[in-house]
């Protein structure tokens, strides 16, 4: 399997997964204030969209680049 392939199954399993899920949430923690021992903190949630388009161009190109792939092996072969 060379490096073509395996970008290419990257790409696609990564634009499967995207346009699977559309998005993604994390939690990031801010502190706020800290008076002498006590310290408050805020914990803010936040979910990041991605356009069903990424998805589908990353699936497309995994699949052009295995194409290349496998176009480059059997051109090296003969």
């Amino acid at each position: 399997m060379n490096a073509y392939s395996i970008v290419a199954i990257a790409l696609i399993a990564l634009g499967i997964v995207m346009l699977a899920f559309g998005q993604f949430t994390f939690t990031k923690e801010t502190h706020e204030a800290q008076l002498g021992p006590l310290e408050l903190s805020v914990q803010d949630r936040d979910t990041v969209s991605i356009p069903p388009w990424i998805g589908a161009f990353s699936v497309i190109a995994g699949v052009g680049l295995l194409f290349v792939g496998v176009r480059a092996k059997t051109t090296i072969g003969h």
